[in-house]
């Protein structure tokens, strides 16, 4: 779609200064979906340069947010992680073209903090941290789960860029267990639920997206019985934080995380296994 209201693309190489009705352009695949009659100039990623995807010494790995859908998807199918099929299950979640995962971008879906967004789902459930910049140049870390604050809302000041997200070298180590929902066979999800055990200390994680209006990550000491996951579950979603939308009703959308979870909760320990 024509953004009829820009009237100037600016290379974020080139620092000036933020003004109103500036935008971050990365792979535009929203920017471009839908009228944006509020932006008036776009500051372009595309030719920042930074690396895809960074493996450190400590096994995490820096995943920057101009990351392509595709880039990530084939980095994941060669990595050597407990975790791994984790990525490509996110990845597969997208309702995408193969155009779309070629430009779209890990950060984009972050940023635009809508509640079936998979790169969400995947980097909340690996408990992944943000780093922001400011545009003086300082930086800050928040948590995925944190990072995200409602429907199309996030932790993001006036100009504040997001740079990557790490995810921990412990976290890729986890087993995992993934459920997804939909109303249509190739619909938008409507609910996602991803549960991961640590195989160092036995915890338990359930991390619930799609059917909520922002990641709800809930962590277990040692693995819940049924009624305790329910139970945790519904003290921590309120009745207003189960998405509405034509893509599901919040009373399924809550049976099917409630659902999912306890199936996560039984493959990730079923026969005694921890």
């Amino acid at each position: 779609m024509d953004l009829n209201t820009v009237v100037d693309v600016r290379d974020a190489r080139r620092p000036e200064p933020w003004r109103p009705g500036d935008a971050w352009l990365g792979g535009g695949t929203y920017l471009f979906s839908e009228p944006q009659p509020h932006i008036k100039r776009l500051v372009d990623l595309s030719r920042m340069g930074w690396e895809p995807l960074r493996t450190h010494a400590d096994g995490s790995v820096e995943v920057a947010a101009t990351c392509t859908i595709a880039q990530l998807s084939r980095f994941g199918r060669t990595l050597a992680a407990t975790a791994a099929p984790l990525v490509e299950q996110c990845c597969r979640a997208f309702l995408a073209s193969f155009k779309i995962w070629n430009m779209a971008t890990v950060g984009g879906n972050l940023c635009n903090g809508l509640p079936a967004g998979p790169m969400i789902s995947l980097t909340a459930a690996l408990d992944g941290v943000c780093l922001l910049q400011a545009q003086d140049g300082s930086r800050r870390r928040v948590k995925v789960a944190d990072f995200v604050t409602g429907a199309g809302r996030k932790d993001l000041a006036p100009g504040e860029l997001l740079r990557s997200v790490t995810i921990p070298g412990r976290s890729l180590e986890c087993r995992t267990a993934f459920r997804q929902a939909s109303l249509y066979g190739l619909g938008r999800s409507g609910a996602l639920v991803i549960g991961t055990l640590d195989p160092v200390d036995g915890s338990l994680a359930v991390t619930i997206t799609a059917a909520t209006t922002r990641p709800f990550r809930l962590w277990f000491a040692l693995p819940p019985g049924r009624g305790e996951l329910r139970a945790a579950i519904e003290s921590a979603v309120g009745d207003s934080d189960w998405f509405d939308d034509i893509h599901g009703l919040p009373r399924w959308r809550r049976h099917m995380a409630l659902h999912f979870a306890e199936q996560v909760r039984q493959e990730l320990t079923r026969d005694g296994v921890r």
